[in-house]
């Protein structure tokens, strides 16, 4: 299994550090230009997190297991601070502290909220004690199915208003998925005994529906806003981020889908049961 450990473990950092480095660019973005001290922090957690992807894009499926939990538990540190860093200026926001600036205060919860899931990812890994897959396929759809409705409403309030159609189409995942994140909880709140192959496989499908849904009309504003054919204040690597992790959330999904039906899974992203 230390192949499978090292190949997951491997995975996840590669995503996640990206992940983090750019939260680090967008937080410095949105801060007023005479918060000095957090923009430096930002671009600390920047170079951090770009150093911590360029260490994983060193290692491979044969580097020793050993290194890898040595890696793993670096990253968890890191992780620990920008998640508190994350934190420290969402309290800052909430407290009127930071009037002017540009970072809205659920973008900041959710970025947060991002770094927790790293970091117990990486707990996880390194413990070995990954959740059964059932327990697996139903938070990691509770987790994944509120970032997209998050997402759906950060693109509809960086659109211009003037966006209408776009504005509304973004307003309709937004409903969309809070309604699907609604039925997450439901099954949640309803496990054990709501685990059968049968209701989990529609939960899957139904969710897979939606993401693709989504990640295409994501895949089509970023290509609109890096063309200059619509009006936002979007970064246009913010809408590159946004549709790759709806992306990570598709192959989740699949992933999920080909466990519980018994279908190979690439062992990059093989489950381990307990």
């Amino acid at each position: 299994m230390a192949d499978v450990f090292v190949a997951r473990s491997l995975d996840e950092v590669r995503f996640w550090s990206r992940i983090m480095k750019e939260h680090s660019l967008f937080l410095k973005l949105g801060f007023r230009c005479d918060d000095i001290q957090l923009i430096q922090e930002a671009n600390q957690f920047y170079a951090i997190f770009e150093s911590i992807e360029n260490r994983a894009n060193s290692y491979t499926a044969g580097t020793d297991p050993q290194t890898i939990r040595t890696f793993n538990e670096d990253t968890y540190v890191a992780v620990s601070h920008i998640w508190a860093f994350k934190r420290k200026v969402l309290g800052l926001i909430l407290t009127c502290q930071l009037p002017g600036a540009n970072n809205f205060p659920l973008l900041v919860d959710h970025v947060s909220r991002e770094a927790n899931y790293f970091r117990n990812r990486l707990a996880e890994l390194n413990t070995g004690r990954l959740e059964p897959l059932p327990d697996a396929i139903i938070d990691e759809n509770v987790f994944f199915l509120r970032i997209m409705a998050d997402h759906a409403k950060f693109i509809s309030h960086l659109l211009d208003p003037s966006e209408r159609k776009l504005v509304q189409q973004a307003n309709e995942f937004s409903h969309d998925f809070d309604q699907l994140l609604f039925q997450a909880k439901d099954l949640e709140s309803m496990r054990p005994q709501s685990q059968t192959a049968p209701l989990l496989d529609q939960f899957l499908d139904q969710n897979r529906f939606s993401v693709k849904s989504l990640r295409d009309f994501k895949k089509t504003a970023h290509e609109l806003i890096e063309a200059c054919r619509i009006k936002s204040i979007i970064h246009p690597l913010l809408a590159d981020h946004v549709f790759r992790e709806a992306e990570r959330f598709l192959f989740l999904i699949d992933m999920f889908e080909n466990s519980l039906t018994g279908k190979p899974v690439p062992a990059a992203h093989e489950l381990i049961m307990d």
